[in-house]
Order: structure tokens, then C-alpha cells, then sequence
């Protein structure tokens, strides 16, 4: 899923209030005459389409902490979510443990909701390139429990009716597979953009290759003031406009086309060779009985291997106003251990966060899953530059480009205008 519902701030005034519900002794739990404890759970993953076997992990949980019952509570992602625990956050009435993202992180944190975890034995195993993700004011405020990719999914099948038996993994070649999907009466890829996160995130994909492996430091050049956009995300943004040009894609029929709905019920009704999104994706994909394979965008030059692109995903956090601390405290270190952790990275075929950790590999992700492991990847800067307000921006941006409405040279001056707003 996106890293959702990013867009409710926090009023200033907040974090005063929080901090004296917490001196009033908060949160929802209690325990019961016989000394058990009920662990009020909140997450958008573990139910409706995506259960990630989160209730597994937390049967787990109970059998070997007898004392202590999950009280687990699902809620929808986006803004029901955010807007659901922001206002429970705010009366002291949120889960003892609730999930987050970096955004929410930094954001609960600020305000003082989260508790410091600093000390906790697991928080120094996160791998060094995650931990900038957990931490806020050089405080663990939260456990990584992934790093998920985003990558292309190929139908296997349709690939082969046009005598394709690789996934492309650089641009010529994607383009002549593209071609000849194309001739054999296949429609060659689908990239759904409703919401404008489709045409972002594959921006972002190309980037992830095409940017960061001639700089891997990027990031911290851009926000020295040392790089911009222009000229060195151009050629990530032509490629979109070349699928169009080459008559691979419609862009104005795929910005009539959701994103999160109907774009992963039409891959996985075989409508289409190539799609775009999220690994989290991949579980579902497997229903439909074809073979696919899911793997990084191939937007290198010929014979360039390409990068994998990763964002921290979802986090555990335990709430600084929960009566039952130590309690959620258990949980989540039981979560970060790996032959626990390694059920929900199965389901989500994602990468371990911590030093050490076991990704679990599938013949879905080997192309994806070894990029990872050959250190051919990039995180998403969603706590610097790329928050969810400029993430939003840069998909609008991009959609106006490929309708026609803007330059190059304007939507990439509008997207680093958004990725250096305060």
C-alpha cells in the first residue's frame, strides 16, 4: 500500500496536550484479577485484503506470553487511519501499540505520543541505512518491520506467447520487448495513474537507477544545495513520455484508471504483459495462476544491471500514554526477532530492516530480492525531501506533463520546488 495519509498536520498546541494526558496516565488497556493484560493493537495491515499474516505472528505472540492478550484492531489505510489516531491520540484513548510510517512517526513523535525505544536491544540491529527512517531527534521512536519494494510485475505467460523468457533488466531491451508484446496483439504494459502515484513512483524508479548509480549520494548533494532536478532527473521523466511515444501506453486513458482498484484487477486478469507497483502487490498477483515475476524498473543503459527501489514501510511504535508499557514493549521486541518478523516479510514479500535479518525469497521476487542483496538498491527519501506533500505534488506535476500541459524543464522545476517547500 502507499505510504498513506500523510496529509493531517499536527497543531502546534498538540504536544503540551499530549504530554500532560500522559502524565494522567492514558492509553486503553487494563489488566485483569488474574494478572492478564490486554495489548490494545492498531495497524492498516492484517486485515481486509491485506492480513500478512499478522494474525499468526500475534498467536505466536500469545502462546509464549501467556499473561498478556492481543487485543488487535484493524482500520482501513489512508486518512481513516491517520484520522482515526490522531483524534485518539490526541483524548488518550490510542492502541498500546500502534503503526506508523515515517511520516506518522516524525509527526506523533513531535507531539510526544511515541515512546523512546532507544534502549530496546533490537534498535541496534537496524541495518544503518534504515535507521534514519525509525528515529526522529536522534530518538528510536519506532521498529522498521520492512523494507518493501516497488518494482514491475511481468505476466510470465504473455511474455512467452511473444517469445520473450527474460525479464528485460535495461531500457533497449524493455523497449524491444515492449515492441514485440506489442505485435503478437498484447497490450504491452499498464500504468494505472488515478491518483498520480503510478507516474511518480516509476519517475522515482527510473531515478533509482539512472540518478543514484552515478551518485549515490544524491540525496544529501540536493539538500546541500549542491544538485537539482534539472538536468539530472530528465531522462527518468522522458522515459515516461517515450512509453507514450512509442505507442506502448495511453497516458491520458491511464489517468482515468485508479491506481489501487482497478489497476491490480486488470494485471491480475491478464490485460496486460508489464504493470507497476508495490510487492505488497505480489500475494494477490499468485491467485490469478499465472507465473510472474516482479522486478526493478530496467531504466538503465544496455547491459546495465538496474537498482531495486525500497521505502521504509510500516513501523511499530508503542504509545507514551499506554498503561501497559512493559507489555508493548514485549510485543514489539517479539516482532523484531527475525524468525517472527520473516511471516510478515513472507506475505509482503519484503526485505528485512535490521543487520542480519532473513528476507525470505520466492521465485516471484528473485530478480527483485537479489538486486536487494547485491546492494543494487535505493530508499526513498520520505523523511527528507520526499514526504508526502511533495510525493503528491511531484504525481500531479508529472500528470500534467504527460497530458501535454507542461514542459520538462517546468515540471522538473515545479517538482524540486516542491521538494525543497518547508
Amino acid at each position: 500500500m502507499k505510504r498513506s495519509g500523510r496529509s493531517l498536520a499536527v497543531a502546534t498546541t498538540v504536544a503540551a496536550l499530549a504530554m500532560s494526558l500522559a502524565a494522567c496516565g492514558g492509553g486503553s488497556s487494563g489488566a485483569s484479577g488474574d494478572g492478564t493484560v490486554t495489548l490494545h493493537v492498531e495497524a492498516w495491515k492484517g486485515g481486509g485484503a491485506e492480513p500478512a499474516n499478522v494474525a499468526e505472528i500475534n498467536k505466536a505472540f500469545e502462546k509464549t506470553h501467556p499473561k498478556i492478550k492481543v487485543d488487535f484492531e484493524y482500520i482501513t489505510a489512508g486518512d481513516t487511519y491517520t484520522q482515526k489516531l490522531q483524534t485518539e491520540l490526541l483524548g488518550g484513548k490510542a492502541g498500546d501499540v500502534i503503526m506508523a510510517d515515517t511520516d506518522k512517526m516524525g509527526k506523533w513523535g513531535a507531539s510526544g505520543y511515541l515512546a523512546d525505544l532507544s534502549k530496546e536491544a533490537w534498535a541496534s540491529r537496524i541495518a544503518p541505512d534504515a535507521k534514519q527512517f525509525t528515529q526522529a531527534d536522534g530518538k528510536t521512536l519506532a521498529m522498521p518491520m520492512e523494507l518493501i519494494g516497488i518494482g514491475m510485475y511481468a505476466n510470465m505467460d504473455l511474455l512467452k506467447k511473444a517469445g520473450i523468457t527474460e525479464v528485460p533488466a535495461d531500457w533497449p531491451t524493455f523497449l524491444k520487448d515492449l515492441a514485440k508484446v506489442k505485435k503478437a496483439g498484447i497490450n504491452p504494459i499498464a500504468l494505472p495513474d488515478k491518483s498520480g502515484w503510478t507516474g511518480e513512483a516509476v519517475f522515482q524508479a527510473s531515478g533509482s537507477t539512472l540518478v543514484y548509480q552515478k551518485n549515490k549520494q544524491w540525496d544529501a548533494d540536493f539538500l546541500g544545495g549542491k544538485t537539482g532536478f534539472d538536468p539530472d532527473w530528465k531522462a527518468p521523466l522522458q522515459q515516461l513520455k517515450t512509453l507514450e511515444d512509442k505507442g506502448y501506453v495511453n497516458w491520458k486513458n491511464e489517468l482515468g484508471v485508479d491506481d489501487w482498484s482497478q489497476g491490480p484487477q486488470d494485471f491480475s486478469a491478464g490485460k496486460s504483459a508489464f504493470w507497476y507497483q508495490g510487492a505488497w502487490q505480489v500475494s494477490n498477483v499468485k491467485k490469478a495462476g499465472f507465473p510472474v515475476s516482479f522486478a526493478p524498473w530496467p531504466g538503465g543503459a544496455a547491459g546495465t544491471k538496474p537498482n531495486g527501489m525500497v521505502f521504509s514501510g510500516t513501523m511499530w511504535a508503542v504509545n507514551s500514554q499506554s498503561q501497559q508499557a512493559d507489555a508493548a514493549r514485549e510485543y514489539v521486541k517479539f516482532w523484531s526477532q527475525s524468525e517472527n518478523l520473516a511471516k510478515y516479510l513472507e506475505a509482503e514479500h519484503a526485505e528485512s530492516p535490521f543487520t542480519g535479518g532473513t528476507t525470505p525469497e520466492s521465485p516471484e521476487t528473485t530478480a527483485f530480492t537479489t538486486a536487494f542483496k547485491e546492494g543494487r538498491y535505493r530508499i526513498m527519501p520520505s523523511n527528507t525531501w520526499y514526504g508526502s506533500a511533495a510525493e503528491t505534488a511531484t504525481g500531479s506535476k508529472i500528470q500534467a506533463y504527460l497530458l501535454g500541459k507542461a514542459s520538462a524543464a517546468q515540471t522538473l522545476k515545479d517538482i524540486q520546488a516542491a521538494a525543497s517547500a518547508k
